[in-house]
């Protein structure tokens, strides 16, 4: 809808905005809680940066795959943010199952296999035909095992059985609720909005909420 990331051209409108086009920031500071959620970067870093995103929005996957490149290479290795994901599932069905099931990575094989699954989540978001791939028990489990062993597999399998990654994506639900989020990827800097016109503004954004100690 209104809220577009600027950075990709023209993606699908099925992620009803997806690509930030945005003008101006948000001067209004909210408090995000982070407790419990999987990041990159150092924990001593002084800058938030969350996405929420849906594993099957396809401006999400191109954000992913072109943009956060620049993001983890400008601020996250150099210390000045840590990035988090947080799930806003609204696409499809589907879109719950993969994000409850990455969640329920994250919650037994711990931060870095859930970013090596969240990776793949967008890669082998459509099939080699370009249709949409179906997230369910069976793909799942065949992504998970190609950066999971089979005991750590079945561990997941198990434990996702069992709902166990439903809570973790309760939390987030509510908090991209409770923000206002209604589209895929919306970026949040330092516990503002992000709302600029260039990946150049995205980096000053966050330069600027460091030095500043936000």
């Amino acid at each position: 809808m209104s809220k577009k990331i600027f950075w990709i051209v023209g993606l699908v409108a099925i992620c009803i905005v997806g690509i930030i086009v945005l003008t101006g920031v948000n001067e209004k500071s909210v408090v995000i809680d982070y407790e419990g959620q999987p990041f990159l970067g150092e924990a001593s870093a002084p800058v938030e940066i969350v996405e929420f995103g849906d594993y099957k929005c396809p401006s999400c996957k191109d954000f992913n795959d072109r943009l956060f490149p620049i993001i983890h290479e400008e601020l996250v290795e150099t210390g000045k943010a840590k990035f988090y994901f947080m799930n806003f599932s609204f696409i499809a069905p589907d879109s719950t199952t993969a994000a409850q099931f990455a969640e329920t990575v994250y919650k037994e094989l711990g931060n870095d296999t859930f970013w090596a699954f969240h990776n793949l989540l967008f890669a082998n978001q459509t099939t080699e035909s370009g249709q949409p791939t179906l997230f369910n028990d069976v793909t799942l489990e065949d992504m998970l095992a190609k950066v999971a062993s089979e005991e750590e597999t079945s561990k997941v399998m198990a434990a996702y059985g069992e709902s166990k990654g439903k809570e973790a994506w309760e939390k987030d639900m509510s908090t991209a609720n409770g923000l206002g989020v209604s589209s895929t990827p919306t970026i949040f800097i330092g516990g503002k909005e992000f709302k600029g016109a260039t990946i150049n503004d995205f980096i000053k954004m966050a330069e600027e909420a460091a030095t500043s100690g936000q």
